[in-house]
């Protein structure tokens, strides 16, 4: 009786590790709280090396840059750009909705984004979703995801996370890395030997 109960232990702790790797290869950069200035320069961005400043020259490697001193405006390192509303060709980012795929088939741009009611429009005193793709270090694509608060007007600005799939595959706006699959097998392991 005692194998099978640990069969079913080794089992169920099996189960969890194969669920939590899933989104094992998103990376995170949660409560990054980068405040965009009003500015013509607003923040340079390396999304794989979290380093920020407000010059271009002064951020390795940067991809994305948030700017504008009375709008919102992306502008993009060359091989990068900021993933527009699905079935919108021309312009900038798009406000995506939870789930949304940024993937290599999305169409991307830079440029001010629109704000308004319309599908896919940025929105006043809300947290906006933007989907991205960039090159990465060793030279490929990588697609993520972020979350910027805007105020009561475009000036007022803050990205607040920012998500990425680091194998090259497409991610879901909203998916976040999955708990440790090796945490999970330890906490099954402690459950097993209170028995």
């Amino acid at each position: 009786m005692k194998n099978l109960k640990l069969e079913m232990h080794f089992a169920a702790a099996a189960a969890l590790c194969a669920a939590g790797a899933a989104n094992a290869a998103i990376v995170a950069w949660e409560n990054c709280n980068l405040l965009i200035p009003a500015n013509i320069d607003g923040m340079y961005i390396n999304v794989e090396t979290q380093m920020t400043g407000t010059a271009g020259s002064a951020v390795a490697g940067w991809d994305i840059n948030p700017y504008g001193s009375n709008a919102l405006t992306w502008w993009n390192a060359a091989g990068t750009g900021m993933m527009r509303y699905p079935g919108v060709v021309t312009g900038s980012a798009g406000s995506l909705a939870n789930g949304a795929s940024v993937s290599a088939t999305a169409s991307y741009g830079s440029g001010s984004v629109t704000f308004g009611s319309a599908a896919g429009n940025w929105q006043y005193n809300a947290v906006n979703n933007f989907g991205f793709k960039f090159v990465a270090a060793d030279g490929s694509t990588k697609f993520g995801y972020g979350t910027m608060s805007v105020g009561a007007n475009a000036t007022i600005r803050t990205i607040t996370n920012l998500y990425y799939e680091s194998s090259g595959a497409a991610i879901a706006v909203g998916a976040v890395p999955a708990p440790g699959a090796l945490a999970l097998l330890g906490l099954a392991g402690l459950a097993s030997r209170r028995r």
